[in-house]
């Protein structure tokens, strides 16, 4: 068994084929992220986790799996609410918007497990501002108490199922209007509206949140690094005051966040120097061949704290509780969220 490296790349489509499985038994390569293009059926998504695992059974398999706009898989799966929907209905009963959102996670991962999918990366915990379209309703609330108390429960049913979760976007993506995706979004905002970002993610640090996904995004009241490169978000701030143990995602270092700093291979020594343990490439398949040949594997890398996002084996979600818990979720979810 080859120990897994530090990149997360994508697979072309429902099945592997033969540069699927070059580039997964390259020993660079240390997870897979499955997106809407991988997934037919059911049955066809297990099919395809199962040739990954054949082929290198310690890889992480994770896909963004937050609800709403961001649901990889539908057909044959419980929808989803967004997260915004289920942080409406705490404005009227926060204790049933806690419980919906507990709900939501044991969905979440029972049926990721059962297709052993060992990662979602959920909660979002940025806070709403109104101005962000690409975070919008994937936050639950502009109050960041609101936001710890629902990612909270939602991590919670998640963990109940043996599925390990990753708040993002860390410290804080929902006050920029400019989307990541495309280009570096600039929050200008003074220290103290970006520690108040911080605190949903200090509270879910403090219960045992297993991983963290870097912001694509600058604030210069801090410092003038990018946040998913910046050694001094991830290790004075996020490893430092927040004292988080456990697993960074940096965001996708094929975003345009990303790109500003320079080429792939750049991009991938800063955010492995800032102190990120996961680098997720994806749609970009020459990217990811190029950084096999070129990235040396890090000397110091370890990667036993990846072994540990794996799938709990042990735990599971007894039928009726679940059947419960998605009778109650696929009354709240909207046919007409759409996909993203």
């Amino acid at each position: 068994m080859t120990a897994p490296g530090p990149l997360m790349i994508d697979v072309a489509g429902v099945r592997l084929d033969a540069s699927d499985r070059a580039l997964l038994a390259e020993p660079l390569v240390g997870g897979v992220l499955l997106f809407s293009r991988n997934f037919v059926s059911v049955e066809q998504l297990g099919e395809l986790c199962a040739a990954i695992r054949e082929l290198r059974p310690e890889l992480l398999i994770a896909a963004d799996y937050e609800g709403g706009r961001v649901q990889r898989f539908r057909e044959g799966m419980t929808r989803i609410p967004s997260m915004g929907t289920i942080g409406a209905h705490h404005d009227a009963d926060p204790h049933a918007a806690r419980a919906l959102a507990a709900d939501c996670g044991r969905v979440i991962g029972a049926e990721l497990a059962a297709l052993d999918i060992d990662l979602a990366f959920a909660p979002v915990l940025d806070r709403d501002y109104g101005c962000s379209t690409v975070i919008g309703d994937r936050a639950f609330h502009a109050d960041g108490g609101v936001v710890a108390a629902l990612g909270g429960a939602l991590r919670t049913g998640m963990a109940e199922a043996g599925l390990a979760a990753t708040g993002k976007h860390f410290p804080g993506h929902g006050a920029v209007v400019a989307d990541s995706h495309e280009t570096l979004p600039v929050d200008e905002r003074p220290l103290a509206d970006l520690q108040a970002d911080m605190a949903p993610f200090a509270a879910l640090i403090e219960t045992g949140l297993e991983s963290v996904m870097m912001a694509h995004v600058r604030y210069p009241a801090v410092c003038e690094e990018v946040a998913s490169l910046s050694s001094t978000w991830i290790g004075k701030r996020l490893r430092g005051e927040l004292g988080f143990t456990g697993v960074v995602f940096c965001d996708d270092l094929s975003m345009g966040g990303a790109a500003v700093v320079g080429d792939y291979l750049t991009r991938a020594h800063k955010a492995l120097a800032a102190g990120c343990q996961m680098l997720p490439v994806c749609n970009n398949r020459e990217a990811v061949r190029s950084l096999v040949e070129q990235l040396p594997r890090p000397s110091d890398f370890d990667p036993t704290p990846l072994m540990r996002l794996r799938r709990r084996h042990d735990m599971t979600i007894d039928n009726p509780t679940l059947a419960a818990a998605r009778s109650r979720v696929t009354a709240l979810a909207r046919p007409a969220d759409g996909q993203c």
